[in-house]
């Protein structure tokens, strides 16, 4: 495999420099450098990681399917962790084939878990309990409750009310493993309400938490009055708060600029809260105060108006990404510097393709700030070129791209042997399933390569082969076929998680889940 560090010897520039080259190195030898090397916090896991990466790739390892299993519910996979029954049942993918970890009695309807979160303990704090720096589910339940559960075992290690005032029911990151919020339903008049003219201001409500320790920031009232009618959704991320609105429009507002303006009160679980008349904060039945109320206007960082209400923010240096609400820009994708609106150079992106999954585009999840555009037969890895402060617009270039290679296509008019015209009544589609075509790629960040999914109809049968490309140039270094057959009528999931492949797919009420595992191949 290939590794960019100088080795710790390495004393001149010049041998520094050599050792810089990109040249290949067994897996010895970065064992003997992890154990020199201790000169960063991050050193030991990225050797790892690299030494994992090196075996993966190695001519005599192979994935194979080690596992299935079925479900009447849909099952949901996190950090190595299987789970059924709602997360009642969760097996661990961590040896040869997934084992069991725990099964939790059964809950009421009530006591439903709605949505969970996977939490990872800080290295750099020191906490409390010893229970603390272990993995733990945030399990958000039907009746309001927010329990903190073991990953390991299931074990309830706290649990807190969180109001008796609205319906929670979505469990997000903020900042991922340091901030997390609870979104609550949209509160709606029923018809009643409406011919009697009674409105409600308070449309959604918001719960923040710190993750270690758990502890609240409080709850946000999402009102008419300060974000004006028509919201359709509201999400906080990276300590911005986006507001949809049924008019197309997306408007961002400063997290830390609420806080600052409308925090009325600190709050700390298992003491008093004055806005609970001195009743502790988190117990049943008074949960968690409304302690954030907007009174004001809000200064508004970002607007913008966009088909479906899907905008992207990231890159380097800044941009955002949207289509616009117009029917003619359909299927077109806009590339915009997000300190002045300008239009970056081959901004426009469109792949023109006809099918019936429209194409998809997103900033590349490894922090690279390169966009990713997907399509049924093209995957272009973009990359946005411009200097932070310069004047002139910034350029979209293409870093690689991964193609499908296909047949020509028949002509739409063909004509017989005897001189007949016949004219086809209709095109296939770029995605349709009797041929090859891209479903998803994943994105494995630890040993930083692609599972990109590829399906053919062969004979009618839908097959399915996940190919493990490099980030950077989008070579394929290992292909994978899949033994289950894919059939594109269902939903389907698949999850890379270093040395295991994770399929889960939904056949009319039925779920499976299917799991493939590294083996070394016996000569």
């Amino acid at each position: 495999m290939l590794s960019d560090d100088p080795l710790p010897v390495a004393q001149c520039p010049l041998l520094m420099a050599l050792y810089r080259g990109k040249r290949r190195r067994n897996a010895a030898e970065l064992l003997v450098r992890r154990s020199m090397d201790s000169r960063e916090a991050g050193t030991l896991l990225r050797h790892n990681m690299n030494i994992l990466r090196g075996i993966l790739l190695q001519d005599n390892r192979k994935f194979v399917k080690v596992w299935t299993k079925t479900s009447k519910s849909p099952i949901m996979y996190e950090n190595g962790n299987i789970y059924f029954e709602n997360y009642l049942n969760c097996y661990s993918c961590l040896h040869t084939e997934p084992r069991n970890l725990y099964k939790l009695p059964k809950r009421s309807k009530q006591e439903k878990i709605e949505d969970v979160l996977l939490c990872q303990s800080p290295l750099e704090k020191t906490l409390s309990s010893p229970s603390d720096h272990k993995p733990s589910i945030l399990a958000l339940t039907a009746s309001n409750w927010l329990y903190r559960l073991s990953a390991d075992t299931g074990e309830e290690l706290q649990k807190v009310y969180l109001s008796p005032k609205c319906k929670f029911k979505y469990l997000f990151w903020n900042d991922s493993q340091e901030t997390f919020f609870i979104k609550s339903i949209q509160t709606k008049e029923t018809p009643l309400e409406r011919q009697a003219g009674i409105s409600h201001n308070f449309m959604m409500h918001l719960a923040i938490f710190h993750v270690s320790p758990l502890q609240p920031v409080g709850i946000l009232e999402i009102s008419k009055k300060a974000f004006g009618n028509g919201v359709v959704d509201v999400v906080l991320s990276q300590s911005l708060l986006a507001v949809t609105y049924r008019n197309k429009s997306v408007k961002m507002y400063s997290w830390e600029h609420i806080q600052q303006m409308y925090l009325t009160e600190k709050l700390s679980l298992g003491k008093p809260s004055a806005l609970l008349g001195n009743h502790t904060v988190g117990d049943m039945p008074f949960g968690i105060p409304v302690n954030i109320q907007i009174t004001g206007s809000l200064p508004v960082l970002f607007e913008v108006s966009c088909f479906d209400s899907g905008v992207h923010v990231g890159g380097h240096p800044w941009h955002y990404i949207y289509t616009p609400p117009q029917k003619t820009h359909r299927g077109t994708h806009h590339i915009r510097s997000l300190r002045d609106g300008t239009m970056a150079i081959n901004g426009i992106q469109n792949m023109d393709c006809c099918s019936l999954e429209s194409d998809s585009i997103l900033f590349h999840p490894d922090d690279s700030g390169r966009i990713i555009h997907f399509g049924p037969t093209t995957i272009n890895v973009l990359r946005i070129r411009g200097e932070l402060d310069s004047s002139s617009p910034s350029e979209v270039v293409e870093d690689f791209s991964m193609q499908i290679k296909r047949k020509s296509p028949t002509p739409d008019v063909t004509v017989t042997s005897s001189g007949r015209t016949v004219k086809k009544r209709f095109n296939q589609l770029d995605d349709d399933p009797c041929q090859e075509t891209f479903r998803m790629v994943v994105y494995e960040n630890e040993i930083d390569l692609l599972a990109v999914v590829i399906t053919n109809g062969v004979d009618g049968e839908g097959r399915a082969q996940v190919q493990l490309r490099d980030n950077h140039s989008g070579q394929i270094w290992r292909a994978v076929d899949l033994e289950e057959l894919w059939d594109e009528t269902f939903q389907h999931e698949l999850f890379f998680d270093r040395d295991t492949i994770v399929h889960v797919e939904q056949k009319n009420a039925n779920f499976c889940c299917h799991v493939y595992k590294l083996v070394t191949i016996k000569k």
